[in-house]
């Protein structure tokens, strides 16, 4: 019998930058008026998430994995990955701006944290006016004006910046310079890994009072110096019912829209995830069904290949 769709608690993370969006726009309690990261799905040491509810309510994701191996997570991915869950999915607050910073390659994290680096996406769930997002450089430079450029505090003016706007899509390579602006409430899918070469930090100080840590030199060696024409992604028309919005060597990521009535499929061999934008939808699977609700994520195990959807509702999700 294929298992049935997992749900997790959330990990909510408390941060100096976070803001009071999260639990509102997820329908959560209160906890704080700085959290800035809602953690959804998670293998990282430390904070694996737990399921929430059914029959394996209280396992973490890696006794899941332990448990059910390919069945859960699909041939293709225990091919590349072994039994690693490879995504963390996340929704992010931006209260106020986030440090600029970048993430290794592969390459470059297995070298010096026997790690995978960081390539990641972002969908931009809700965008207060003027809400912006660095992402990209607009001057060039060699590592070594880098150097120069955050000594003399000038490394900020070189970033592209980009107007924010909700359903906008950005993707992230690892080696491209990036900042979340205040104002953006955002998804995020990316690879399983928490690496960040922090660049700048406006000079804020932590909860001690200390200046938060940079990592100049770390990061010399992982920026990618290009200049790039398009650094924004195409964001799909609301014609287009489901409609692939990135494809990378580490995931597929799609925005569907449900209008009353839709079938999703998905491939066989790569698990799924599926987080609702906005709306409210009932999803059907063999063994049963739930009901979707916007900043609600679910984990489908790689054999539930397809889901009969009804409702309304602004759907993301990916596969690997």
């Amino acid at each position: 019998m294929t298992l049935a769709p997992i749900t997790f608690a959330p990990y909510l993370k408390e941060v100096l930058w976070g803001g009071t969006k999260i639990c509102k726009y997820k329908n959560l309690p209160s906890t704080s008026d700085c959290i800035g990261e809602s953690w959804e799905i998670s293998a990282v040491p430390g904070h694996e998430s737990v399921v929430d509810a059914g029959e394996y309510k209280g396992l973490t994701l890696l006794q899941l994995i332990e448990r059910f191996g390919e069945e859960l997570l699909g041939s293709k991915v225990v091919k590349k990955y072994g039994l690693n869950f490879p995504l963390l999915v996340k929704i992010i607050d931006a209260n106020q701006n986030l440090s600029v910073q970048v993430h290794p390659d592969d390459e470059l994290a297995e070298k010096r944290h026997h790690s995978l680096g960081k390539t990641e996406m972002w969908y931009i769930i809700q965008a207060d006016k003027g809400a912006k997002i660095y992402a990209g450089l607009n001057t060039a430079m060699t590592p070594d004006d880098y150097v120069r450029r955050v000594a003399d505090g000038t490394f900020a003016d070189t970033l592209a910046v980009h107007d924010s706007f909700p359903d906008d899509v950005f993707f992230l390579p690892a080696g491209r310079v990036h900042a979340i602006g205040a104002g953006n409430l955002l998804a995020e899918i990316q690879e399983n890994s928490d690496i960040t070469y922090r660049i700048y930090d406006y000079d804020r100080r932590d909860a001690d009072g200390n200046p938060r840590q940079l990592h100049t030199e770390l990061a010399k060696d992982a920026i990618d110096f290009k200049l790039y024409d398009n650094l924004k992604s195409h964001s799909p028309a609301d014609t287009l019912p489901c409609a692939e919005i990135v494809r990378c060597d580490h995931f597929t990521v799609r925005r569907c829209i449900v209008n009353n009535e839709d079938e999703l499929i998905f491939n066989p061999d790569s698990f799924s995830v599926v987080m609702c934008l906005e709306g409210l939808v009932r999803l059907i699977y063999p063994t049963g069904e739930m009901l979707l609700h916007a900043g609600h994520t679910v984990l489908l195990p790689a054999g539930l290949t397809s889901l009969h959807c009804f409702g309304k509702g602004r759907l993301l999700t990916a596969q690997c």
